[in-house]
């Protein structure tokens, strides 16, 4: 699956981003330009009609996802468009393009092995956020694991990807899973061929405990048959070692006392919760993503404030991800030495700095030239008469009372204008699609009538 395919009209492939069992992850760009992940299925649908059970269950599964993509999540990736590729005959869904590192990058150096308290909170919300939202549309995602959980750089928020088995059949997940899975997040029922709601809650349970204890409960030590079987076996009959005991053996080789102390103060419910979700019984784990949800809210509502607010105690960990590409640090790098270069100015001209709230001010008076300020005093000389004349003239003075507005939150405003943008951009994507199509439509059907091969369906932008 790693050479270049064609996807459809108006998307241009870019090039494979990963590969795997579940199939392959390749960058694509709409005109516009608008960049996408697109997800390859390895297997082919060559009968494009209800009655073949692959593609029927295909349909069946994509219409789940449009549910969960009708009403939005931002810790949930928002799916593009579906259909089938035009070479291969493989199903396609085409998800945003998220920039930002995956979680499991994020314990790699120069970042800590652990997350701190204060991140390993947001992340056990906003996770269990996505799985809500994907749950109560009955969409089961099967492959949560670090991998497929990104941090948008953009957005500070952590998004779940890749659902890549939510649109496979029963029998692509059970040999997918079989070759090619992430054993180390894989429930004990998915050995066997099974995927339930409760299932994302295990692999869930698996990805706090490695942001907790800085590795999986039962890790794949080397590649090959022998070691995948040795992980799968200690899934479904060994006890999940202590993560406390990790945690502090990672952070006491790196941290002093006082450091050290801070961030073994980890809440005894999220301990408990992580304990639940790993259950060997599906029967003895939260049942979905709701009830989890609501088990993770109540735990935050009752840890102190001090805890949920305060800095990260762990040093070099502002999570502003964006700095492993060193991005933010050359941006910062050229601000400081652009306001350096302006310090001596800015102090001739009487500007001092306000440290408490960050910025600079001048002193209560105004440097203007004589124009402009003549300007000014004519201009405050208007406004003082057409005040007066207002406050004079009585008559048909009515009052009518302006419609309030409601309460919008800044995430529901960027939201909606997220949405808008990228309705605008497929709307402009799709106008300049049929312009290219209306000009090439004689030799593609020339082409066509030449190699008698089928046009594949493009099953259309959600």
């Amino acid at each position: 699956m790693s050479k270049i395919f064609t996807i459809a009209e108006g998307l241009q492939n870019l090039g494979a981003l990963k590969t795997g069992g579940q199939g392959s992850v390749y960058k694509g760009m709409r005109m516009g330009p608008v960049y996408s992940a697109i997800k390859l299925i390895p297997t082919p649908i060559y009968v494009e009609d209800e009655s073949d059970k692959n593609y029927r269950n295909f349909l069946n599964e994509v219409n789940k996802l449009q549910q969960v993509n009708a009403h939005p999540s931002p810790n949930v990736v928002k799916i593009l468009s579906s259909g089938i590729t035009d070479s291969g005959s493989f199903p396609y869904i085409e998800m945003e393009y998220i920039e930002g590192p995956e979680l499991s990058e994020l314990l790699l150096p120069p970042h800590q092995k652990v997350f701190t308290i204060k991140e390993l909170l947001k992340v056990a919300e906003q996770l269990a956020a996505a799985l809500e939202h994907c749950h109560q549309f009955g969409v089961k995602h099967g492959d949560v694991k670090s991998n497929n959980v990104k941090y948008n750089t953009l957005t500070a928020n952590y998004v779940l990807l890749d659902f890549g088995l939510a649109i496979m059949s029963e029998e692509q997940r059970r040999t997918s899973i079989r070759h090619a899975g992430a054993v180390e997040f894989m429930a004990p029922e998915q050995h066997e061929g099974k995927m339930l709601l409760q299932t994302d809650i295990y692999s869930y349970g698996v990805i706090l405990y490695e942001l907790l204890a800085g590795q999986v409960p039962f890790p794949l030590e080397e590649g090959g048959d022998t070691a995948r079987n040795t992980v799968m076996i200690s899934h479904l009959e060994k006890e999940i070692p202590d993560a406390m005991l990790l945690r502090k053996s990672n952070l006491e080789n790196t941290f002093p006392d006082d450091i050290l102390h801070a961030e073994m103060q980890v809440p005894h419910w999220l301990i408990e919760l992580i304990g639940r979700c790993l259950q060997k019984n599906p029967d003895e784990r939260y049942a979905n993503g709701m009830e989890l949800q609501k088990a993770v809210t109540a735990g935050i509502l009752s840890v102190p404030q001090d805890i949920r607010h305060r800095e990260n105690t762990i040093p070099n960990e502002t999570l502003h991800y964006a700095a492993l590409y060193g991005e933010a640090q050359q941006k910062n790098e050229k601000l400081e030495k652009e306001l350096a270069a302006l310090k001596p100015l800015a102090f001739k001209a009487g500007i001092k700095y306000n440290g408490s709230t960050g910025e600079y001010h001048q002193g209560n008076y105004i440097h203007a030239p004589r124009k402009a300020f003549l300007g000014y005093a004519a201009a405050c000389t208007l406004v003082v008469a057409f005040v007066v004349y207002s406050l004079a003239k009585t008559e048909n003075n009515n009052i009518t009372a302006l419609p309030t507005t409601p309460y919008r939150s800044p995430f529901e405003i960027a939201n909606q204008q997220y949405r808008q943008a990228l309705q605008t951009a497929r709307e402009d994507s799709i106008r300049k699609a049929k312009m290219q199509w209306a000009q090439q439509v004689k030799a593609t059907e020339k082409a066509r009538k030449q190699n008698g091969k089928k046009k594949k369906k493009f099953l259309g932008i959600f």
